[in-house]
């Protein structure tokens, strides 16, 4: 166990662009490892349905270019977890690739560990047959429907196969990972260099998202694990960590302020210190870890129609003041027309509560003006325009009570009117799953490249 281990993270979501010059100082403080995520699910599911990624080809070779180069410079092992955003096979076959084209550029020769975390759907079935899968939140039950109507379903992978393939790889050089929980590779190095599993959790918890946790908010950040505690510094001078933004993103993206679960286990934040060292750095301590059965995190999502929209702008004071029932009404004439084809009709008033939908709590506000999207899905692309059309010429000309103006109800900023956004894909598969062992579902590959 080394006196300290120190991660170094230059952003929170590969792809998003990092300045150098603050990278490069993180290099100068000798860091161990470099890890950076790729993945999220906070951009949808069309990732996983399409097989798109979050960021471009040429975002994602250029950072990993940079984070090679550097790897290699420093002898340091470099960890790129949920390849293309959603961690299928096929990006993590894609991130490989582009390893492979950037050592052949720079004539570089490294051990590259490839780890895949697609568990099958026939796997997925028996252990739905067993009762061994839970909704994870508040989704419907899982059924055979969902498994089969999934284009690709992934599962967020643990420690444990980062742990295998350094202990049986131990001059691993690169490893790219398919889904992985977003704190996994920043624990699973401090675990593997024999830091309590509770400061790695946490650490890893916090630095995933970069230096998000400072204030402002930056990009790079480097964490150092002790013994009995860990310390957080963003490396761009011009930010620093206090006890209360480190506190504060601590509960970031959480269900409960203490309890935090993940693949095999619960982190226990209720007994944590945050003390502040210097002007920019806070030191975490009292984290504890839990061990419980061990789940992971299933995602799949499936393609549910075509969308279109049409953006209007509203300023008429009178119809503001009636807007619900308005468009309730206007839902009704176009849903009713379109029933038998299988038509959604939603819309969003930005302005009134268009953000918090049902929960905005300001409720009596009266806005100046609103802007209303009408939003339509339905089986193809030409019910669905049709739909957004007819619920446009309605807003536009139906009567209102103490209506002045006749010229038109809404204000039209886009043409074509209804503008058609693709296909529309929806989670139907977000659930937990048992396993027999924690490696069984994320089979591995090593290259000599």
């Amino acid at each position: 166990m080394k006196r300290e281990l120190r991660i170094l993270t230059p952003l929170g979501m590969l792809g998003y662009g990092f300045p150098i010059q603050w990278f490069e100082k993180g290099l100068e403080m000798e860091p161990h490892a470099i890890t950076v995520d790729a993945g999220s699910t906070d951009s949808g599911p069309q990732k996983l349905a399409l097989g798109l990624m979050t960021c471009s080809y040429e975002a994602y070779y250029e950072e990993i270019e940079i984070l090679l180069l550097a790897g290699q410079r420093k002898h340091i092992p470099v960890f790129i977890s949920s390849a293309g955003g959603d961690g299928s096979n096929i990006h993590v076959d894609l991130f490989v690739q582009i390893v492979e084209d950037i050592c052949a550029k720079h004539d570089l020769h490294l051990k590259l560990g490839v780890i895949y975390s697609e568990p099958g759907k026939d796997l997925i079935r028996e252990r739905l047959k067993e009762g061994r899968i839970s909704p994870c939140g508040p989704v419907p039950q899982l059924t055979e429907e969902d498994i089969n109507d999934a284009t690709v379903i992934v599962a967020q992978m643990g420690v444990e196969p980062y742990l295998k393939m350094l202990d049986e790889h131990p001059d691993i050089d690169v490893i790219i990972s398919g889904r992985t929980y977003d704190p996994v590779p920043i624990a699973a190095f401090g675990i593997k260099n024999g830091y309590d599993p509770a400061l790695c959790w946490h650490m890893g918890k916090i630095m995933e998202c970069g230096a998000l946790c400072a204030t402002p908010a930056g990009k790079s950040i480097l964490g150092t694990l002790t013994e009995d505690s860990f310390t957080l510094e963003p490396l761009n001078p011009k930010e620093r960590c206090t006890p209360y933004s480190v506190a504060a993103h601590t509960m970031y993206e959480k269900s409960h302020p203490y309890y935090l679960p993940g693949p095999g286990g619960r982190l226990d934040l209720s007994g944590c210190s945050f003390e502040q060292v210097n002007d920019r750095v806070v030191r975490v301590s009292g984290s504890r870890f839990e061990p419980t059965t061990y789940t992971v995190k299933l995602e799949g999502s499936k393609v549910a129609g075509e969308r279109a929209i049409c953006v209007g702008g509203i300023r008429d004071p009178i119809l503001i003041s009636q807007i619900d029932p308005f468009l309730d009404k206007v839902k009704k004439d176009v849903l009713e027309e379109y029933a038998e084809m299988g038509g959604v009709l939603l819309f969003h008033i930005y302005g009134k509560n268009g953000v918090m939908g049902v929960l905005e709590p300001n409720k009596d506000h009266v806005p100046l003006e609103l802007c209303v999207i009408i939003e339509t899905v339905a089986p193809t692309e030409k019910i669905a325009i049709n739909m957004c059309n007819r619920a446009r010429v309605n807003m536009l000309h139906y009567d209102y009570e103490g209506r002045i103006a006749t010229a038109g109800n809404i204000a039209l900023p886009f043409t074509p009117l209804e503008i058609p956004l693709g296909k529309v894909c929806e989670f139907n598969v977000y659930h937990t799953m048992e396993l027999n062992d924690s490696c069984e579902v994320f089979p591995m590959k090593v290259l000599e490249i």
